[in-house]
């Protein structure tokens, strides 16, 4: 995933989604080869020369001015988050591919807030979507069918965007699950404008593209959307159905690390049913500890 072939690819697709007449262009009832706006009209629009953005569009340009992506957001009628993928694409790049990134860790005062976080479900997420941490009730909300422990070991966090196109638990948990998949991808393809030299996550879109049609799809699609605060209605075996608030936060000392926290009106029927989750979790946790003491007292 270079960030010129991004680039081009990221402005053909945001091309071929404009018609003329949404743009002011007439268009005299001609019949058009190809969908969308042609490269002409939108460096016209753009105030740029043709051959100029012909260049871009076969990453043949380097990179792009502040000016001029703002002139191609405007012209192409990109909203906040899809101008920020873009102004991401177009900056200038390092000759060399930059270098393997550490490795994800939680850090000591995130691990005391999403335990802080007891009473509603909370789960941290890494740049890739890799689950790095959760409090025994998001586990319970988004993955209960999985081993609580799995995200202390880096080689068996799950990632959730796999689970939302692979695992059938997973899927089932959304009564929009295309909404949801797509805000899943919209999400990744951020993440892949900021970091197009990342080969773990070049590895992860390579492998739900093949495993993955409706993945694949999205992803050709080249739409983008930042998860923030969103609606969600699930299914879920133990807290029925529940139309919950995800609220998306950054974690201000590792900005590429996301916490999810689950939030339901209160009074509301989503509320009792996050409240009966939170009963089974706190049951299962006391037959835990009640089988560890008998077994504590055996081993004497």
């Amino acid at each position: 995933m270079s960030g010129q072939g991004q680039l081009a690819e990221y402005l053909q697709a945001c091309r071929a989604r404009l018609r003329p007449d949404q743009v002011g262009l007439p268009t005299y009832g001609e019949r058009r080869r190809v969908p969308g706006l042609r490269r002409e009209e939108v460096a016209g629009l753009a105030g740029v020369s043709a051959s100029y953005y012909v260049r871009l569009e076969q990453g043949q340009a380097l990179h792009a001015s502040q000016e001029v992506v703002a002139a191609l957001a405007r012209a192409l009628q990109l909203d906040p988050d899809e101008h920020a993928h873009l102004r991401e694409l177009a900056r200038p790049r390092r000759g060399r591919p930059a270098p393997k990134p550490p490795a994800e860790k939680v850090s000591p005062d995130t691990a005391e807030l999403i335990t802080t976080l007891a009473h509603v479900p909370a789960i941290l997420l890494g740049r890739r979507g890799d689950v790095l941490a959760w409090n025994p009730l998001g586990h319970a909300l988004f993955a209960g069918h999985l081993d609580f422990t799995s995200p202390e070991r880096p080689a068996d966090r799950p990632n959730m965007t796999r689970l939302v196109f692979l695992d059938a638990h997973t899927r089932a948990l959304y009564g929009n699950w295309t909404a949801k998949a797509r805000a899943v991808v919209g999400n990744l393809r951020l993440t892949a404008g900021r970091h197009p030299d990342d080969r773990d996550l070049t590895a992860l879109v390579g492998e739900l593209a093949t495993r993955s049609p409706e993945f694949a799809t999205m992803w050709a699609d080249h739409r983008v959307r930042a998860c923030d605060s969103t609606a969600h209605r699930m299914h879920h075996p133990v807290a029925g159905e529940v139309l919950v608030n995800q609220q998306t936060l950054r974690v201000p000392h590792a900005p590429d690390q996301t916490l999810t926290v689950v939030t339901a009106p209160p009074g509301s029927a989503a509320q009792a049913g996050l409240t009966l989750l939170a009963q089974a979790v706190a049951s299962r946790q006391a037959a835990d500890r009640d089988v560890a003491a008998r077994t504590d007292v055996t081993a004497r």
